[in-house]
């Protein structure tokens, strides 16, 4: 028998939910670093099992290696260099790199 198809409302729930963990973790990454871990690899299960994309601004607060929650000074080191920003995981010393996009003023 096949697999039960899941409908539009269960993404949507899974969303929400993405959110409210990715909020608790950043509540919780000062106080219980491991809680907040926690929290994000609930999250990436959710998405995962949902096959949802975790949103942009979500995906670059968290390690994806140690999936530690990043805070600038404090789990992280943030960089400006030759056109990227280059943020380091204090904890496993990954190192990610995003392009600097120049934004439109009007």
């Amino acid at each position: 028998m096949a697999e039960k198809a899941r409908g539009g409302s269960g993404k949507k729930i899974s969303r929400e939910r993405i959110d409210i963990l990715f909020h608790h973790a950043r509540e919780w990454a000062h106080d219980d670093m491991e809680l907040a871990r926690r929290c994000i690899l609930l999250a990436r299960r959710i998405a995962m099992k949902h096959r949802i994309r975790i949103p942009r601004r979500y995906r670059r607060q968290f390690c994806r290696s140690c999936h530690v929650y990043l805070i600038p000074g404090h789990t992280s080191r943030v960089r400006i260099q030759h056109g990227k920003v280059i943020v380091t995981c204090l904890e496993c010393r990954s190192i990610r790199r995003y392009p600097v996009v120049k934004q439109n003023i009007r």
